[in-house]
């Protein structure tokens, strides 16, 4: 099997253990407190990931194109988080 295509059912495995364990775990909170959560652990995970694969770079080495579609990215998906999880 392709490398992109172990890649592509690991991200739909774990999407869909994301819907699963969220569901559950909104039982009783707010939906957006609940991302607010969410999105803390994740960035405790990609910083000791980041760490670990020793992939840390300085900030000065983003063009100011990566920053305005990093922005926009993280904008879209914040967006989407919310909607996601308040449905």
């Amino acid at each position: 099997m392709e490398t992109w295509a172990v890649w592509a059912l690991a991200s739909a495995l774990f999407a869909a253990l994301t819907a699963i364990f969220a569901k559950i775990g909104l039982e009783g909170i707010n939906s957006h407190f609940a991302t607010f959560i969410r999105t803390i652990i994740i960035a405790f995970c990609l910083a000791a990931f980041l760490r670990y694969a020793k992939a840390w770079q300085p900030l000065s080495s983003l063009t100011p194109r990566n920053w305005v579609f990093l922005i926009l990215s993280g904008l879209a998906t914040g967006a989407s988080w919310l909607a996601y999880f308040k449905a």
